[in-house]
Parts: structure tokens; sequence; C-alpha cells
């Protein structure tokens, strides 16, 4: 069994207009929910082996607050996750190595999000858990989506993902309030 953790970047900052889409820093709101979130992962103790993260400045600054993560993984910073859609994103994880137990993906929507519900499957979305259902429903800034798979990485693909939980910073106490 395999563990995939999909991890939709926090909350961006618009404040400066001069900026590229790609350079955006997070916002205030943004790192508390990334450090809240990062708390929660290892209080669950979600350790992955692998970290892929795509290039972008608020993409690399969730990864900062997610620090000091568990191991440590290997991490790559990949042009090819920013914006990237969801078959660009399994085309990725189907060539992550066979020893790797555990990967996340720090990425963008609607990608992320899309490669989610892939793996979910019309089979999985149909069993109507209430993870699957908020899945269904978005993926909000912050979000953790934490999948098992059964296939090797170079299988992984449609369906192949079984839905463990579903996790987003407003179900936090400390950014809920």
């Amino acid at each position: 069994m395999r563990q995939l953790l999909l991890f939709r970047h926090a909350k961006s900052s618009w404040d400066d207009a001069r900026l590229t889409d790609h350079a955006r820093p997070l916002n205030t709101r943004g790192r508390k929910a990334a450090d809240a979130m990062a708390a929660e992962m290892r209080e669950l103790g979600l350790a992955p082996d692998v970290v892929l993260v795509s290039s972008a400045r608020r993409t690399l600054q969730t990864l900062e607050a997610l620090q000091p993560l568990e191991g440590p993984p290997i991490i790559e910073v990949m042009d090819d996750l920013y914006l990237a859609p969801w078959p660009a994103m399994l085309d990725v994880l189907r060539r992550l190595p066979q020893t790797a137990r555990s990967a996340m993906v720090i990425g963008h929507n609607p990608g992320l999000h899309d490669l989610a519900l892939a793996l979910l499957g019309p089979a999985g979305a149909a069993m109507g858990s209430a993870a699957a259902q908020r899945l269904a429903a978005g993926f909000p800034t912050g979000a953790l989506a934490e999948f098992t798979l059964a296939a090797p990485w170079g299988q992984v693909g449609e369906g192949s993902g079984r839905l463990v939980r579903f996790l987003a910073p407003r179900d936090l106490p400390e950014v809920a309030a």
C-alpha cells in the first residue's frame, strides 16, 4: 500500500498587482492555516518520503510552513507542477521511485482537485462518504487529501485511490476561531 498526500497551497496574497501569478506569496491567513495544517499533519503522523512541489512562490512557502517534515523527505521543486492539469500530475506520480512508500504533491487548482477526483473515480465518489462529498464539493486553499493506493506508482490511474481523509484549515479550531 502506498500513501499519496495532495496538498493545495495555502491562501495567497493579491496585494501587489506588479507580481506575476508565479511570484505571489502567502498572505497572513495562509501562513496561519499552513502552520495549523503542519501541526495537524504531525499529530496524524503524516510523513511523506518524497515531496513534489510546484515552483511557485506560494507553494514553496506552504512547504516551508510544513517543515520540518519527519524523515526528512526527498524534496523536488518542479516547474512542471505549476498550474499543471491533472493528467500531467499523474504522469509525474507515475515516475516516482517504487521504493517510495509515501509521496506528497503541493500544487494548485484546478489540477489538484481534478487529480483527487480522478483518483477517487466514479465508484469512490458514489460511496458517498462525508470526506468524498466534501472533496467533490471543492478543494480549498490549504486543504489536504490523503489517499491510499494499492497500485505501484507506475500504474496509478483513475479510480486507483481510496480517500482516507480530507482536511481543510477551517476544520481546525485554531483556524476556525
